[in-house]
């Protein structure tokens, strides 16, 4: 009882094959978490490289009345 059977082991390296094997789900699942995590950090450390629109200034085009509020 104490000791595992030849097919204990079979179960263990078949669970442990499916798991982490080459194109198992988990693997997959793994590097999508990973991809994700990466591109969370690219983002916060891309924080102050905006070229975009900062501080409110809003990136829709200006109506004919807000361009003629800018000239005067």
């Amino acid at each position: 009882m104490g000791s595992m059977s030849i097919w204990h082991w079979a179960i263990v390296i078949v669970v442990v094959a499916v798991l982490f094997g080459g194109r198992g789900k988990l693997s997959s699942i793994m590097g999508d978490a990973a991809k994700g995590i990466r591109a969370f950090k690219d983002g916060l450390s891309d924080d102050g490289k905006k070229d975009g629109p900062q501080d409110g200034v809003s990136s829709l085009p200006r109506t004919d009345a807000e361009k003629e509020e800018l000239k005067r």
